[in-house]
């Protein structure tokens, strides 16, 4: 018994001991866990970050993309049917439309609930086959980075059809931003090697009516009863939009059909690229309503103004367009003039 008393408090002293030590390693793991973390949350971007960054990107890529694409096919490529071009491209923002609401419940469907709803969503349709359609009409005649610059003169027709239908007048500085906007554009027109008077006027009528579905939109679709978020408005305009544009195919673009089944047994390509840029414009406008929802405003407009020229340098680097000084020169004034508009129209708004 001795022996087992002499024995017994040595050992449990050292046991005390040893967990004494085990408690005091655990708490120190445990801090250095922790603060392992915090500096981990602070030296690398969150997961959500991450996501952003991933969908600017794709935002980018389809927008640019699908410009390059339609570029090539209807000027480089041959490939002259731009009404059918458009049709395709409705037909695949129809379907993919209804499987990203309807079956991935990506947003929420809404319904159309009363005719008057409906031929209003008609008429915003129309206008966006009209601006689709010339805009595709204009890359056959003019560089992507000289309809890129006519483009971005949106504001100006925004605001002149904003005046007209509604009789809202803006800041006196907000309308002094849009002449170096309209400034540029004159003088980029000027020094264009490349410039092409049909092509030029199917792209102001292609940025004017993009302008005014924006305006038509406001105004139709004003009540909360009726507004609808940009997926389930496509989901609706898109297939209104085959409705108009295949009469229109069928007249101005006979045997394009033909012509198409003809290419795809010479070259099976053209069927790929068509598919590839029909699913990419629907994309289009899938990752810009994530990006709308994932970014602030002032976010948006920002990376709206730099993916103009990011295209235009792009193209540039693909297509080996010849540019002039003097139209990078009225392309970089109508885009300092967009940048102004933008901040006159924050503030005004404030």
């Amino acid at each position: 018994m001795l022996v087992y008393g002499v024995s017994y408090r040595p050992i449990s002293v050292m046991e005390y001991e040893a967990d004494e030590r085990r408690g005091r390693k655990k708490k120190i793991r445990q801090w250095q866990d922790e603060g392992y973390t915090e500096m981990s949350a602070i030296k690398s971007p969150s997961p959500t970050r991450f996501f952003t960054i991933g969908l600017v990107t794709s935002w980018y890529s389809s927008n640019i993309g699908v410009l390059l694409l339609n570029k090539y096919l209807l000027s480089n490529y041959g490939f002259k049917y731009p009404i059918f071009l458009t049709m395709c491209h409705m037909t695949a923002c129809a379907l993919l439309s209804y499987i990203a609401i309807a079956w991935l419940k990506m947003v929420p469907m809404q319904t159309i609930r009363s005719r008057v709803q409906f031929f209003k969503i008609s008429a915003l349709s129309l206008i966006f086959c009209g601006s689709v359609v010339s805009g595709n009409i204009s890359l056959r005649y003019l560089p992507v980075s000289f309809n890129q610059a006519i483009g971005a003169t949106t504001p100006f027709f925004t605001a002149v059809f904003a005046y007209l239908m509604t009789l809202k007048k803006e800041a006196w500085l907000t309308y002094i931003t849009l002449i170096p906007v309209v400034t540029g554009v004159i003088i980029a027109s000027g020094g264009e090697p490349s410039f092409h008077l049909f092509g030029f006027i199917m792209c102001i009528g292609a940025t004017a009516a993009r302008a005014l579905k924006t305006v038509v939109q406001g105004i139709l679709l004003s009540s909360e009863g009726e507004k609808l978020n940009s997926m389930n408005l496509l989901l609706y305009m898109a297939p209104i939009a085959v409705v108009f544009l295949l009469p229109a195919t069928l007249y101005m673009e006979r045997n394009v059909v033909g012509i198409t089944i003809a290419l795809a047994r010479q070259d099976f390509g053209i069927v790929w690229l068509l598919l590839f840029n029909s699913a990419l414009a629907y994309f289009v406008n899938l990752t810009n309503f994530l990006v709308t929802k994932h970014t602030s405003a002032l976010t948006l407009q920002v990376l709206g103004n730099a993916k103009g020229a990011v295209a235009v340098v792009v193209s540039i680097l693909i297509f080996r367009n010849p540019v002039s000084v003097t139209g990078m020169a009225g392309y970089t004034l109508t885009v300092i003039g967009v940048i102004l508009y933008s901040e006159a129209k924050k503030r005004s708004n404030k």
